[in-house]
């Protein structure tokens, strides 16, 4: 299990840092961020696995406190 939740926790870390790597313009509405979780939810399948959550919901909720609506 420690191996999974540290898959995991790369995984955001490397999520997080594209979507920093993204202009402000690219961050702003709800329609890019959900592409943008969706990509990467497919990109790094292997770390939720064993996830009980929905991969693209997860992501989500990492996203969405960095994104920056009307910016």
């Amino acid at each position: 299990m420690p191996d999974v939740r540290k898959r995991q926790r790369e995984a955001r870390r490397k999520i997080i840092r594209q979507w920093m790597r993204l202009s402000k313009a690219k961050r702003q509405s709800i329609n890019e961020i959900s592409a943008f979780a969706k990509t990467a939810a497919q990109q790094n399948a292997n770390a939720f696995v064993h996830s009980r959550r929905n991969p693209h919901e997860k992501i989500m909720d990492w996203l969405l406190p960095r994104a920056h609506p009307g910016a």
